[in-house]
């Protein structure tokens, strides 16, 4: 039998994604004995205090075990965290030391949401693929710039560590991991106890794009007013860059440094932020919405926000608007 360590990491965590991930594996678990199947995992939680508080109080938890006490594990769970990241990931130490020592010796590892700020400390991360809560991206990206990150991704699989997008999308990793180490039968089992969406593999259409404006350059910052303020016009990015007194080649080489995006894709999310925002509202159609944010071509704002949604325009209007 496999050993499963669900984290109780100290500080600021999030209780549902501890609950969420023992219950469905315990869940699989049963599933897999009522076939005549032997249990997967012994499962455990674990961390390296006794008890750790939830919401100023209100919830405790007491692990089943500490972390010293567990000399070898198969797969560790990292929960999400709460706000604070720098905090948390200070609070841990000892716990992402322990990560690295498990990971050294064979244990996969999987985060949850912003639990990837636990597992990025560790350094397994540098180099790879990872996922985490939107919201987090630009923390995230200044923290751990070795870290290819991939905000749009639901889930990611590097060759046994795992990561997994914001919130309740918690859910969609633990569903993968149980196909991964049970089998398709039971993650479909899983899936219908539980309700959770088989096969989710993107977080786009829940990201709200608001800009990436902690860089501290402030000559892509008037670039990135310039074109939020100018949505509908065809900016030349040329005329924008004499403007800013800067030649075109350096004004895309700092933009994409700071924001992460070149200008043209910036302005592509700000146009599609904009465009969801009305689409969500459902007095217009998709047409007089493509004008409003300054497309003329159908096909391009078509294709434009399918990319960087995941959704077709009308296909988000009818799952989004109340209209």
């Amino acid at each position: 039998m496999k050993h499963l360590t669900i984290l109780v990491p100290d500080g600021e965590n999030n209780l549902s994604s501890i609950v969420g991930a023992y219950k469905i594996f315990t869940r699989a678990n049963e599933y897999w004995k009522k076939t005549g199947k032997r249990e997967v995992f012994s499962i455990q939680l674990a961390g390296v205090s006794k008890k750790i508080n939830f919401y100023n109080g209100l919830f405790s938890v007491k692990p089943h075990t500490q972390i010293s006490a567990i000399k070898k594990t198969h797969l560790i769970i990292i929960p999400s965290l709460n706000h604070n990241f720098e905090k948390s990931v200070k609070a841990n130490k000892i716990l992402i030391d322990w990560i690295a020592k498990q990971h050294k010796i064979g244990a996969e590892i999987a985060s949850i949401c912003t639990g990837a700020f636990i597992l990025a400390a560790s350094g397994l991360l540098d180099g790879k693929n990872c996922s985490t809560h939107w919201s987090a991206t630009e923390n995230f990206k200044n923290k751990f710039p070795k870290v290819n990150l991939k905000p749009d991704k639901l889930i990611t699989d590097e060759n046994g560590i795992y990561t997994n997008g914001g919130a309740y999308s918690f859910l969609n990793l633990i569903i993968y991991l149980i196909e991964k180490y049970y089998d398709r039968q039971t993650a479909i089992y899983c899936s219908k106890v539980f309700q959770i969406e088989m096969d989710r593999n993107n977080q786009s259409e829940f990201i709200i794009f608001s800009g990436q404006k902690s860089h501290g350059d402030e000559m892509v910052e008037k670039a990135q007013t310039y074109i939020e303020k100018n949505l509908v016009e065809k900016i030349s990015f040329e005329e924008l860059a004499a403007k800013l007194a800067t030649s075109r080649r350096n004004f895309d080489r700092r933009f994409i440094k700071a924001t992460g995006n070149t200008p043209l894709e910036y302005m592509q999310r700000a146009k599609v932020e904009l465009a969801k925002r009305t689409l969500e509202k459902g007095r217009k159609n998709v047409s007089e919405v493509m004008h409003e944010v300054g497309y003329t071509d159908d096909k391009s704002f078509r294709e434009v926000f399918k990319k960087i949604v995941g959704l077709s325009p009308v296909d988000y209007r009818a799952r989004y608007s109340s209209v």
